[in-house]
């Protein structure tokens, strides 16, 4: 697997040469395109996120932010992605509004509300395939990645570009997901991960090559790396 392993000290260097890679992406994407489009992730990327991307230089307004998957739930509850950054990342980032975050419409019923992110994923694209200048993404106890689970149906979905997921084995049980055809067309995929807990994942992933989820992300024509602070052998 073609994956640029960059080893860093701690977890603080994690998140610095994270936000610096962000923000090294976004000048490239907003120079060229006018745009920056990103993917955000939950779990222990909602800290890294929170604590660096205040500290970077952008031009805020030129980002559009979407979710690699989301728990569909009201942005009220605390399970909500969503609600993590709108409570911890938007008051610290002058420049940077809610209207930029696109969220799902937990409204709607289960499929209809995938239905409903593919849609405005493939309109914020005007016609073309829908590529993301970034995923940042988690990386499960399990394997799984966004919400693709070890042995799920979901990895063989080769059409639609959102799914909706009913029967995930980490609560809570419902959920929409970017699929393997979407997250493998982003220009640049990122795992950021620190401690010793999540090494054996990483090895299995990167070294032994098992056929997990999360080895399965590696973008068709981009650039794939993970930020760790501990050594892969």
């Amino acid at each position: 697997m073609n994956c640029d392993i960059i080893t860093c000290r701690n977890e603080k260097e994690v998140i610095s040469s994270l936000s610096k890679t962000i923000e090294s992406l976004a000048k490239e994407a907003i120079d060229t395109r006018g745009v920056f489009r990103v993917g955000f992730s939950g779990g222990s990327l909602v800290k890294y996120l929170n604590t660096g991307l205040p500290t970077i230089v952008t031009e805020w307004s030129n980002w559009r932010i979407f979710f690699c998957d989301e728990r569909f739930v009201p942005v009220e509850s605390t399970d909500s992605t969503f609600g993590t950054y709108k409570r911890d990342l938007l008051p610290f980032v002058n420049g940077l509004s809610e209207d930029q975050f696109v969220k799902i419409n937990s409204t709607l019923n289960l499929e209809e509300c995938a239905k409903d992110y593919e849609r405005r994923v493939v309109e914020e694209f005007q016609g073309q395939s829908p590529r993301f200048d970034l995923l940042l993404l988690g990386m499960g106890p399990d394997g799984h990645t966004c919400s693709l689970f070890p042995g799920h149906k979901l990895l063989k979905e080769n059409v639609k570009l959102i799914a909706p997921i009913d029967d995930s084995p980490k609560p809570p049980p419902k959920r929409v997901t970017m699929t393997l055809p979407l997250i493998r067309n982003s220009k640049c995929n990122i795992y950021a991960m620190s401690g010793e807990a999540k090494k054996d994942m990483a090895e299995r992933v990167f070294v032994k090559g098992e056929d997990l989820p999360a080895g399965m992300v590696g973008p068709t024509n981009g650039v794939f790396k993970c930020f760790v602070d501990f050594q892969i052998k």
